[in-house]
């Protein structure tokens, strides 16, 4: 029972990291409808920005998240104002193939310039440390990165659902043209949404490196779980996007430790198929 315990805790620790990747994904598709498929990409950047502040300057993680959380707030403001602005109203293929492409020129940049090695971060503040409580075993650096993701997440949703941005930004995602009419620049809010939602994923990644390698393909897979996420939770519901990250990571471990580590992520898309056979718009979709 002990062994169940563990496994479930190591489970919704990756699971709370999954459900910020996929909280910033979630808002900008619920708000924009718009599929942002650069976002595991914007993972992979952050987490390079955390690395080499690391390796070249000796900032740790647990600090550098913050300068990653910015950069890829900026990256993704520019991508709205670059590319996705001149998409809007196009029909959805547009956004997707747009982002598709950026998603490939970022990750070849990477390729590139840093090689397709694997790159660890060494002596890092929380690496190798652990806490135990009860019999079971809290990884430092994936408990750091699963209370910032849970910190995160309730900011976020605070933000949207408690605020005057947050109304106006709900106001936009039901009716742009009333949005307007009312007096609300929709302009702004689409470019501070796809801001918020790249610093939500650059936050992920900018703590990863405390204990995960980073090379040009990391950010594929989380990219993914992202889109599956979002998916079974309900398009545009945080707390769905949430119960869904924790799930997916609950099955992951549950799969990966009793069955074998190929099969995590046959029972991760297996139960997305579950889900979404059941609730088709998702858990908290409607």
């Amino acid at each position: 029972m002990e062994t169940f315990a563990q496994v479930v805790l190591d489970g919704l620790l990756s699971g709370m990291v999954y459900a910020l990747v996929a909280a910033g994904l979630c808002l900008i598709w619920g708000v924009m409808d718009v599929i942002n498929f650069a976002h595991g990409e914007y993972l992979m950047i952050a987490m390079y920005v955390s690395y080499w502040l690391g390796f070249l300057a000796n900032i740790d993680p647990v600090v550098s998240v913050i300068a990653a959380g910015v950069f890829i707030f900026i990256i993704g403001a520019l991508t709205y104002l670059l590319i996705i602005r001149y998409t809007v109203g196009k029909p959805p293929l547009a956004a997707l193939l747009a982002t598709f492409g950026l998603a490939m020129f970022l990750k070849n940049l990477c390729l590139n310039r840093f090689s397709p090695n694997f790159l660890i971060l060494s002596d890092t503040w929380l690496g190798g440390k652990t806490f135990q409580l009860g019999g079971l075993i809290f990884p430092a650096p994936q408990l750091a990165a699963a209370a910032l993701a849970l910190i995160v997440v309730g900011l976020v949703y605070l933000l949207i659902n408690s605020t005057r941005f947050g109304w106006a930004v709900q106001a936009t995602a039901m009716d742009r043209e009333a949005a307007e009419l009312m007096g609300i620049d929709t302009e702004r809010i689409y470019i501070l949404i796809f801001g918020i939602g790249g610093a939500c994923v650059g936050i992920a990644g900018g703590i990863m490196p405390s204990y995960l390698a980073v090379h040009p393909e990391v950010g594929s897979l989380f990219g993914l779980i992202a889109f599956v996420c979002v998916a079974m939770g309900g398009f545009g519901s945080i707390p769905g996007a949430f119960l869904a990250g924790l799930l997916v990571g609950v099955a992951e471990a549950l799969a990966g430790f009793y069955i074998a580590p190929v099969f995590k992520y046959i029972a991760v898309f297996g139960l997305y198929l579950a889900v979404v056979f059941l609730r088709p718009k998702g858990i908290f979709g409607w």
